[in-house]
């Protein structure tokens, strides 16, 4: 065993350099070695927006001129005068001391002849939970087509003296987000935004200064170059709200506040987003507007000093909520409020169904997902926005029914992230987290084994991005192998940094640490298998084996499982239920005793009990329990379009953010009731096996890494009809209902291929592979597929 400790150390080295490669690498790139970090004399000061031009003359306009650009910490990118990108730039970094850098295409935007390229940058300057600040503004430019291009002296600069840098907001200390608020004072603006703006090429630039060059790519404080790798923002550009109210009563533009006092206009989102607001006015000068949203928990806002004339203004750092909010002082006119909404990807997948209060609720989970993904996954996007990996884990299984390539590619940097700053063998729960003097690991031990079993390899799993999984397989090894064995065949209890694994009541880190441990054993072992590592097999096969054969007599307490002397709840039973701890003979005491009535948990570990149920066996009662749970909030705050942090009888005694990421219900449909999963590594198989139970009709888009799977299952007293669309590349398995035998015939796009009895006929592209008692099993290739029964 020493000898394969011994290996792993070597291999984790050994990966190590081969990352610290791959991020100098950059430097062999052709003019980047001359290309400077440049920035004013100063290194910040913090929460400072800096503004850089430069002309440059194109006598032939590319078919593609990949410009790389990178930040700390943020950018804005005009190409003469038209906005070519919104919000450049990753909070820092993919690992201790690196950068990521973009790769942008100036070719759409250029011209023969002249061209004004004009870059605002904001630098951050404070470390926090998602971001390490490098302690240095800077921007870096380098482009192969282009090499007057590069950032040196021959930029012009100017700090925008709109901006001010005392602003606040964002919160103080690591434990909060890195943003802070915008405070813009139109009188100092730089240029008219109808006319020769500062980022146009009418715009006179004379008296601007010269940057500093402060240093060359891949040198400190920026550190290694990492190219970006996730894509840029899905940026619909600015969209009217669909409503505005002054006192709840509905308002038109242009208005006119002319009431003698400040008017507040409430401007109606369709459902929480990553928005920046915008506003344009006719007003006299020194007038103050504040833009804000309704969360309780936001901590960015906005405010505008305004200048005499017609202006317009929009507030690049984002927030999101339900509704902005504009206060608007007496005799200013408004003329046009609205909003942009940006974000990773989109949100390509979808469940409907004849119950609107899951068809609902799957919407809401969906939101949530997707306001809880940016710069990296997050735990809510207002409260902190922090990569707490078991959030990600929770998240991970929706993921793949949600969004599409954008999401998935976030998941990917979630686990590079997360390998590249653990702390030694320690897989922290947050990354990168707060990372300077006195810093703690934050290793929260169900997370981060449950980060592992879901997480990883579920990642692996959907995608069969083998990289990924070979960089992550030694740091897990690792870190599965700082437990012990105790004699009575468990692992050895691991506190971490705290014994918190869940909100609520009740919880039990003892029973829950070994059911997470067990799911984390075998993901690994099925790495190893995967990676062709089957030497490791043996270290894995010897403490799953003993986990499984002492479970019951060390757990087992009569209706549950859990720790002796601890009070009963549904977590421990449900985790060991999913990963086949559970004995099977004991399935109906949980129902009724535990896995239905007790509700303790918070949504964190909510959909796993929810998933319990379904392998349990009672998949109305899953269904039930999820409108337990959740229906208060239909019913008591129909207006919020995003799933709480908690569940209203915490003991906390209050709710948390509305927007927690840890809400995954959209999972729990679509593969228990939609029924649809991989079989085999990214898609390359899939199953379809509806469980509609009281619903008569399901819909569902699964945005698999193979294409879009899309479902409709429609069924009465006598009928059945199931519609496929299967993508490329892919087989899938069709399980069609075939209760008590009373179906008499299928019919697959429109010819019988089964009467009672057996096979009628053959049909390209399918096959019957099996039946029993419950089920007609088909197989088919990629295409479109209409299953039709009779007599159901």
């Amino acid at each position: 065993m020493k000898s394969n400790i011994g290996k792993f150390l070597v291999l984790k080295g050994v990966v190590l350099c081969l990352l610290i490669h791959s991020f100098s690498s950059y430097a062999q790139e052709s003019n980047s070695e001359e290309a400077q970090w440049i920035w004013q004399e100063e290194s910040g000061p913090a929460n400072t927006w800096v503004a850089f031009r430069k002309t440059i003359n194109v006598s032939e306009v590319p078919s593609e001129a990949m410009t790389r650009i990178s930040t700390d910490t943020k950018y804005w990118l005009w190409i003469n005068g038209e906005l070519a990108l919104f919000e450049g730039g990753l909070t820092r970094g993919a690992g201790p001391n690196t950068i990521y850098y973009d790769e942008v295409d100036f070719a759409p935007y250029l011209k023969s002849g002249e061209n004004t390229i004009a870059i605002l940058v904001w630098y951050v300057g404070r470390t926090c939970k998602p971001h390490v600040s490098s302690g240095q503004g800077g921007l870096y430019v380098a482009a192969d087509w282009m090499p007057d291009l590069i950032s040196n002296t021959s930029w012009k600069m100017k700090v925008h003296p709109a901006y001010d840098p005392n602003s606040g907001g964002g919160g103080n200390g690591p434990n909060t987000l890195p943003s802070y608020n915008v405070k813009f004072d139109a009188r100092d603006a730089l240029g008219d935004w109808s006319d020769h703006a500062w980022y146009t090429s009418e715009y006179d630039d004379s008296n601007w200064g010269t940057p500093i060059e402060k240093g060359e790519v891949n040198s400190l404080p920026w550190g290694d170059f990492v190219k970006r790798p996730i894509p840029q923002w899905n940026d619909r550009g600015l969209a009217k709200y669909e409503s505005l109210t002054v006192n709840d009563t509905s308002i038109q533009l242009p208005y006119t506040n002319s009431t003698g006092s400040i008017v507040t206009i409430k401007a109606k989102l369709p459902f929480n987003q990553q928005i920046t607001p915008c506003l344009a006015v006719n007003s006299g000068e020194g007038k103050t507007i504040t833009i804000d949203v309704d969360n309780p928990f936001n901590k960015i806002k906005a405010t505008y000093i305004t200048k005499n004339g017609t202006q317009q203004f929009e507030s690049y750092v984002w927030t999101n909520g339900h509704h902005v909010i504009y206060t608007i002082p007496s005799g200013v006119e408004v003329t046009e409020l609205k909003y942009r909404w940006t974000g990773i990807g989109d949100m390509s997948g979808n469940f409907e169904c004849s119950d609107p209060f899951y068809t609902r609720l799957y919407w809401m989970g969906r939101n949530t997902l997707y306001v809880c993904a940016r710069d990296g996954y997050m735990d809510c996007p207002d409260r902190e926005r922090g990569l707490w990996i078991g959030d990600v884990a929770d998240q991970t299984g929706a993921i793949f029914y949600t969004l599409d390539e954008g999401g998935r590619s976030l998941l990917k940097k979630a686990i590079d992230n997360t390998i590249n700053y653990r702390f030694g063998d320690t897989l922290a729960g947050l990354a990168p987290g707060f990372r300077g003097e006195g810093a703690v690991n934050n290793e929260l031990t169900a997370q981060s084994l449950q980060f592992i079993g879901q997480g990883i390899w579920g990642y692996y799993f959907n995608t069969g991005d083998k990289a990924t999984l070979a960089n992550a397989y030694p740091a897990v090894f690792n870190y599965l192998n700082l437990w012990s064995m105790q004699s009575n065949g468990m692992p050895e209890h691991r506190k971490g940094f705290a014994n918190w694994v869940d909100w609520g009541i009740d919880s039990d880190a003892y029973s829950l640490n070994v059911t997470t441990y067990y799911m984390a054993l075998k993901a690994a072992k099925k790495m190893a298998i995967e990676l062709g590592h089957s030497a490791d097999t043996a270290w894995y096969n010897d403490r799953i084996s003993s986990i499984k054969e002492n479970f019951d007599q060390v757990y087992w307490q009569g209706t549950h499982y859990g720790s002796t002397g601890k009070p009963i709840d549904e977590r421990a039973s449900a985790v060991a239920t999913i990963e086949g701890l559970a004995n099977e003979k004991y399935f109906d005491t949980m129902v009724e005793e535990v896995l239905f009535p007790i509700q303790k948990c918070s949504p964190h570990l909510e959909w796993m009990v929810e998933e319990a149920l379904f392998l349990a066996g009672d998949g109305e009662k899953a269904l039930e329990r999820m409108k337990q749970r959740y229906g208060w909030q239909m019913e008591n705050n129909p207006e919020i379009t995003t799933l709480y942090e908690r569940f209203p009888n915490d003991p906390k005694g209050n709710l948390g953010t509305y927007n927690h990421a840890w809400n995954a219900p959209n999972y729990v449909l679509s593969r228990y009731i939609a029924g649809i999963k991989p079989t085999e590594v990214a898609w390359s198989r899939f199953e379809v096996k509806p469980n509609l139970l009281h619903l008569s009709q399901v819909k569902q888009i699964v945005p698999s890494v193979k294409g879009n799977i899309i479902l409709e299952v429609n069924k009465d007293q006598s009928s059945y009809r199931l519609d496929l669309t299967s993508p490329d590349q892919t087989k899938a398995t069709i399980y069609i209902p075939y209760p008590d035998k009373s179906t008499s015939q299928v019919v697959v796009n429109g010819k019988i291929v089964w009467k009672k009895g057996g096979i009628k006929s053959g049909l390209a592209g399918l096959k019957m592979i099996k039946s029993d008692e419950s089920n007609l099993c088909f197989e088919v290739e990629p295409g479109e597929w209409c299953f039709e029964t009779s007599n159901f």
